[in-house]
């Protein structure tokens, strides 16, 4: 597999092969100017797909991928850096498909990452990623529970979910 392949597709956007997690080939930038990120991250899939498929602009068209949750902002307000609402795991909004899902850094990963909700049931979301790390796959299902009317998405890193209204 070569950098830069295709190795997955969701709603016609395409993922592709990063060849490790800290590779970087460059900066993606649309016709237009706008920044989607270092290819082939994390960062550049999500604002690519929100670019391509939802027609969307984030404001800020720069930062790591935990830096798309704002800790600072209730749940149901608006991420103005993103021009997203924002909802925290473990609250009352269950996520929905196209939602743009962030997991805080740790410590083999500093930066965080990010990925968009490709299915919803009623106990698991699937998600669809780029540059998942040396084990991972462009898709992965994640335990979701409801626990007195708030919905848990339960992966310890997961911050919450970005959604475009």
């Amino acid at each position: 597999m070569t950098v830069g392949q295709p190795i997955d597709t969701f709603n016609g956007v395409n993922v592709f092969y990063n060849g490790g997690v800290g590779h970087v080939s460059g900066r993606n930038t649309t016709d237009d100017g706008y920044n989607l990120g270092l290819k082939y991250q994390c960062v550049e899939f999500v604002k690519r797909y929100y670019y391509e498929y939802l027609n969307h602009k984030m404001p800020d068209s720069y930062g790591h991928a935990k830096d798309f949750f704002d800790e600072s902002l209730e749940s149901g307000q608006l991420n103005s850096q993103r021009d997203l609402i924002q909802f925290a795991n473990l609250g009352h909004e269950k996520p929905k498909i196209h939602d743009l899902i962030v997991f805080k850094g740790h410590l083999f990963n500093r930066f965080g990452h990010v990925a968009i909700v490709s299915a919803v049931s009623e106990d698991s979301i699937e998600i669809v990623q780029q540059n998942p790390g040396p084990f991972g796959k462009s898709r992965k299902s994640i335990l979701m529970v409801q626990v007195d009317g708030k919905w848990e998405v339960k992966n310890n890193g997961v911050l919450g979910w970005l959604r475009k209204e």
